[in-house]
């Protein structure tokens, strides 16, 4: 059975958006990586005042393009 992190980020949709699911939940849509770290900060993932680290194999799968992959 494959492991998957905690973060996923879906594919971009028509509208550029991509959902955000943290442990197979829904935490929102981003259009940017600025609005995943945000949504990674709201889940706890991400201390306040600290930089996000988008690019963490372990902490986020990326689907459909990686973090600079936006519509």
């Amino acid at each position: 059975m494959a492991v998957h992190p905690p973060v996923i980020v879906a594919p971009p949709s028509s509208n550029g958006a991509r959902r955000v699911t943290v442990h197979g939940r829904i935490v929102g849509l981003a259009h940017g990586r600025g609005e995943v770290a945000a949504l990674l900060r709201t889940a706890g993932l991400v201390p306040d005042g600290e930089e996000a680290d988008l690019d963490q194999p372990d902490l986020i799968e990326w689907r459909g393009g990686d973090l600079d992959t936006w519509r």
